[in-house]
């Protein structure tokens, strides 16, 4: 058994203190080594003893958590979790602080929050060993236990069928579906930003809340030649345009005749996700077949790594990021070690590779 992830928690909230404490040590490869009610604080935490990971709030008193966090990626790199009532308008707020290094999100309502958080207890765990996990600043990611329950996970089996296993033509569009969660924003932003403003269609489920979505994708939209937006029920997948699959619904490719277009539903969890990348890629399988791409990139857990197997067995090209490039190496190592992936790449070939697939 490997050391156990030590984790600070900083929220100046004492029931959330609490409560992720109770939650957290729930998990025997979890250890919370201290909590603390401000920046101030947790600095002085620090000073003791370096945690494997942090879990963040962003509104605290003397110091917000974007500025606390900045001035850690600074001098002192952890993973962070931040742990924040996400609204639309806080959405951009939590944007930001990917951007400045956390590695993931942890929901809170603004009302309710301890039987939130405990509801939500198989998530926040798996949330924290993927940070644990993650290479920050030049730190090797820990050696942790893969998430608990895995005989729990429902599959895509519970949103739509497998695919029929008949080859379908080739079509003179092609699509291209892609899946990341732990370190994919920004992962998923150098590849958008590196297509020309006539990329194939793109579907991309990236593990994320609702309204987190939303502004993730009106950010990409200002940095990118292609039009990127969040999905809405019956949207076509165009040449030119990404479609971010919204937080809390599934998302699925369907097909009427040479044309797609995505389906956007309620559904149970997928490999304990929603959206899953499993879905989307099954759907991919069943309406694209050899028209398709599939890349599978950096996360935890094994989300996709089926559905990726589907895409291939029905034809699509398929493609893996690689361990040196990942934050996270867990989605793409299922994937490999299924053989779902026909190659494996860094992240900065990805974009090259992924049209020159579309293109053949």
């Amino acid at each position: 058994m490997p050391n156990k992830i030590r984790v600070l928690i900083v929220d100046d909230s004492a029931s959330v203190r609490q409560t992720l404490t109770a939650i957290l040590e729930e998990d025997p490869s979890i250890e919370v080594m201290g909590t603390a009610a401000d920046p101030f604080s947790a600095a002085r935490r620090i000073q003791e003893q370096v945690p494997d990971v942090i879990t963040l709030d962003v509104e605290m008193p003397r110091m917000d958590g974007i500025t606390f966090l900045r001035k850690l990626m600074q001098q002192c790199p952890v993973p962070v979790v931040m742990c924040s009532s996400l609204t639309e308008s806080g959405s951009e707020t939590l944007l930001q602080a990917m951007e400045a290094g956390a590695v993931d999100v942890i929901l809170k309502p603004r009302v309710g929050v301890a039987d939130h958080l405990a509801e939500h207890h198989l998530q926040i765990r798996d949330v924290v060993k993927a940070a644990a996990r993650a290479k920050i600043g030049g730190r090797p990611g820990k050696a942790v236990r893969a998430p608990e329950g895995p005989a729990k996970k429902l599959t895509a089996d519970a949103v739509l069928p497998p695919p029929s296993g008949k080859p379908m033509s080739r079509t003179t569009e092609m699509v291209v579906c892609m899946g990341a969660s732990t370190g994919g924003t920004e992962a998923l932003r150098e590849v958008l930003e590196a297509l020309p403003a006539n990329s194939p269609g793109i579907v991309i489920v990236q593990h994320m809340p609702e309204h987190f979505t939303r502004a993730f994708a009106q950010r990409l939209n200002g940095l990118c030649e292609v039009d990127v937006k969040e999905a809405e029920d019956g949207d076509p997948v165009l040449r030119g345009h990404v479609l971010i699959a919204p937080g809390g619904k599934h998302t699925m490719l369907e097909r009427q005749g040479a044309r797609y277009h995505v389906s956007v539903r309620d559904g149970p969890l997928v490999s304990r996700h929603r959206p899953s990348v499993d879905v989307l890629f099954r759907s991919a399988a069943r309406a694209a077949g050899s028209n398709a791409v599939g890349i599978i990139m950096t996360g935890m857990g094994d989300d996709g790594a089926r559905g990726l197997l589907e895409m291939r067995q029905a034809g699509a090209r398929t493609f893996a990021q690689d361990e040196a490039s990942s934050i996270v190496f867990g989605m793409p190592k299922e994937a490999i070690a299924r053989d779902a992936a026909e190659k494996v790449i860094p992240l900065s070939h990805i974009a090259r590779d992924l049209l020159a697939a579309a293109a053949r």
